[in-house]
């Protein structure tokens, strides 16, 4: 009788397509990114905290987006780290690999509703993971262990299953392109809104001002969207397209979230002057 072959317990991750010698550069430039990422979101989240001035509906969404980006940086980019530093790929358990796949205005959204719109963006977000992940990591795996990327993505997974993936291939297409493109449509009308309400203003610097902050916003949306879509909803794949790419919403939208969203706000950066004088005042006693 002929046995069956032994399931994975351990994944190896390749990391990145690079040439050796740039091992050294790669791992200062991605360290310091993520360092940045942890301190920008950090002082971000501190800010808003401390200053009671920014208990508003808009800011307690930017902790939600800071919070979340910083740990799913830290999920993402210490791995990277790890293959740069190993030439024969970053080991993860099998757990492990699981694991890593978050005016009238003021009156309109209340402290309850607030909380609602967090807290649904939250499940939904976990049940949307949920679903892949659970389809994904039932099947089978026989060998062999290396995953051709830095993360453990769906796609690279599928690669190494020994059965058939077409079915959750094609549910994640589905679960993907659904939320995706929800998520896209309602970013799109929101703009559409906003852009119309911008036509109004009536003087030209105040319109000039008000589209470079929306042009700013959108290319973080796009940084986000674009290869996720490029990456999950398109036919085929290449890994190391697809490795190159990923780069994009993993590491840079992290680190240009707080800047782009929050350090550019005039009340923010007055309270990151009042936190700056406040801890050299304490400093000086």
């Amino acid at each position: 009788m002929e046995s069956l072959p032994d399931l994975l317990t351990t994944f190896i991750l390749t990391g990145l397509p690079h040439a050796p010698e740039l091992d050294t550069f790669l791992f200062g430039i991605f360290l310091v990114i993520y360092v940045l990422t942890l301190v920008g979101n950090l002082l971000i989240l501190l800010v808003i905290i401390v200053n009671p001035h920014l208990h508003t509906p808009m800011y307690y969404f930017l902790t939600n987006l800071s919070f979340i980006d910083m740990w799913y940086s830290t999920v993402t980019t210490p791995k990277m780290l790890m293959t740069l530093v190993s030439p024969e790929g970053s080991p993860v358990s099998f757990p492990s690999c699981v694991a890593h796949y978050p005016l009238r205005y003021a009156s309109m959204m209340s402290g309850r509703t607030c909380a609602l719109l967090a807290t649904t963006t939250w499940l939904s977000g976990s049940v949307h993971s949920a679903v892949q992940t659970t389809l994904t990591f039932r099947l089978p795996f026989c060998g062999p262990n290396q995953i051709q990327h830095y993360i453990c993505d769906a796609p690279a997974i599928l690669k190494l299953a020994c059965a058939d993936t077409s079915t959750v291939e094609m549910v994640i297409f589905v679960n993907i392109g659904v939320v995706a493109s929800g998520c896209f449509l309602l970013i799109v009308l929101s703009y559409m809104s906003i852009i119309h309400s911008i036509l109004k203003i009536r003087t030209s610097e105040g319109r000039w001002r008000a589209f470079q902050t929306c042009a700013s916003h959108c290319t973080v949306v796009l940084c986000f969207f674009g290869p996720g879509v490029f990456i999950y909803l398109r036919p085929g794949s290449k890994e190391v397209v697809d490795r190159i790419v990923a780069v994009f919403y993993t590491v840079m939208t992290p680190l240009l979230n707080p800047v782009v969203y929050t350090l550019r706000n005039k009340d923010v950066r007055k309270a990151l002057l009042k936190l700056k004088d406040k801890v050299v005042y304490s400093e000086s006693k």
